[in-house]
């Protein structure tokens, strides 16, 4: 089984330039259901020729209060990704994981580091919902 097809999101390492001492922050928001496992990150590095980088440091800079935050490794396979048209690269998958009965949102920052020294602040939300509350059609 295809992990790809398994994740909600996947995210590239291309951080842009940024001057030494500073760091770019990106905020993400999630949805999903208390204790259970939520995909929050797909990180790996891919080369202009379409091969693996080294993979990314993952570091928990501010942890949530409501839960926990893991980190697997996986692999990505990909295709028609810029000139890549086909590439098969290892990953760090990042799941968080809420307290088994919390309804409400929780935070928490992870530090992506590529090989490269540059560094990128993900701020991510999670919103936590009882079964069978949502929008209705």
């Amino acid at each position: 089984m295809k992990l790809s097809s398994l994740l909600p999101i996947v995210i590239l390492l291309a951080l842009s330039p940024i001057a030494p001492g500073q760091e770019q922050m990106t905020e993400r928001q999630f949805k999903g259901r208390p204790d259970t496992n939520i995909n929050v990150g797909f990180f790996t590095t891919i080369r202009p020729d379409c091969t693996a980088g080294p993979l990314p440091v993952i570091r928990l800079v501010a942890p949530p209060a409501h839960g926990k935050v893991t980190v697997t490794r996986g692999r990505l396979q990909a295709t028609n990704l810029k000139q890549c048209l086909g590439a098969d690269l290892p990953a760090f998958i990042a799941l968080y994981r809420s307290a088994p009965d919390y309804i409400g949102q929780d935070t928490f920052t992870i530090e992506v580091a590529g090989a490269n020294g540059k560094k990128q602040l993900q701020q991510i939300t999670v919103t936590l919902m009882a079964a069978g509350s949502g929008q209705g059609i």
